[in-house]
């Protein structure tokens, strides 16, 4: 984070993400409303080419967006949008709605390229848009997602959270994009302590949340129903819990997924930790869907991103919705506010050695 962020308006990387779905008809449409930028400065990590493509495509007047080389001497200091100009293959083309390789390369040398300025302090957060997984993969970006990207580029443990402002609804995961076939293999009671700790920590820092409660799911039907239906939650998750609590923490469980959504237990706690993707994004964006954000809990740096993917089924028909952009903007923004307040916090508790 810049040192001077309480002087100055607060910078928010937003990365492109793939030229072919749906968020650079995201971006057009938010940022035709300037409001936003009385919030923060927006650098867009991409292309303005692309911007024109869709700008011609929607017969919008969006207004014309400010082109940079670099971030760190280049920001107006009117609100505007910025292009930061990342080079691609030359023979990268918009083709709305198709996947391709091409598309998916750009896509990791926008990421790779705002989270290079973002080590460096030029920019507080990054937004990410969603990319394909499938496209992306290059020799130059073998890692499943942005979440294991960012890891291993900040060198930090992470964890996937999904964040709803409106619900007051956060759920992390044990295990990310991993198939189901590995899940089991995968838990441990390290790893299910390592996120809770993780989790804990970003809920006081980042959410501001002084002492959270948190609930954690079982792995199987009917939470393992006392051992009869799968041992890990016998000894792997109930072991993690008290091990956890023992450090003077608020963890309970682990709770049955289906009867704790159904009976809406969720809304009890700070925070629901899940032991793999689908247990936590399903009920979620069924709670959720269009206000909902990824946020990557744990590491030094500020991520946020949509929780909606590439979008190419709609992309091209003008159909698609800013709001959970917006929603990760604003909770990009948020978080950044929270840690310096928490930083604070933490060196007014430090001894007066004077």
């Amino acid at each position: 984070m810049s040192e001077d962020t309480q002087n100055k308006k607060i910078i928010i990387g937003i990365t492109m993400g793939d030229i072919n779905g749906v968020a650079p008809e995201i971006l057009l449409k938010l940022f035709s409303d300037d409001r936003i930028l009385k919030y923060c400065t927006p650098i867009i990590y991409g292309s303005n080419e692309v911007f024109s493509f869709y700008k011609k495509l929607f017969r919008c007047d969006t207004p014309n967006f400010k082109v940079i080389k670099k971030v760190n001497d280049n920001i107006p200091k009117n609100p505007i949008v910025c292009v930061l100009k990342v080079p691609v293959d030359p023979e990268t083309r918009v083709r709305v709605g198709e996947p391709s390789q091409l598309a998916g390369a750009a896509a990791g040398k926008f990421i790779k390229r705002a989270c290079e300025d973002l080590k460096k302090g030029y920019i507080d957060a990054i937004v990410t848009s969603p990319i394909s997984k499938s496209s992306i993969q290059h020799k130059n970006f073998s890692f499943l997602g942005h979440t294991e990207f960012l890891q291993g580029f900040f060198n930090a443990s992470s964890l996937m959270m999904m964040c709803s402002e409106d619900l007051n609804l956060r759920i992390a995961t044990v295990t990310t994009h991993i198939p189901i076939a590995q899940i089991a293999a995968s838990i441990s009671r390290e790893l299910v302590c390592e996120k809770l700790e993780l989790f804990a920590y970003s809920l006081r820092r980042d959410f501001n949340i002084y002492r959270p409660k948190i609930a954690v799911l079982g792995l199987n039907p009917h939470a393992g129903d006392m051992g009869i239906i799968g041992k890990e939650e016998e000894e792997i998750i109930i072991p993690a819990i008290k091990q956890f609590n023992e450090k003077r923490k608020i963890a309970y469980g682990p709770y049955p997924s289906d009867g704790f959504f159904g009976t809406l237990q969720y809304q009890k706690f700070d925070g629901i930790l899940a032991m793999y993707h689908d247990q936590a994004l399903i009920p979620f964006k069924l709670l959720d869907f269009n206000h909902g954000v990824n946020f990557t809990a744990g590491l030094p740096v500020v991520r946020t991103s949509p929780d909606h993917g590439t979008g190419f089924g709609i992309a091209g028909t003008n159909q698609a919705s800013t709001t959970s952009t917006c929603a990760a903007i604003f909770l990009a923004i948020s978080i950044i506010k929270n840690r310096l307040q928490f930083a604070l916090q933490e060196t007014e508790k430090l001894p007066n050695n004077n």
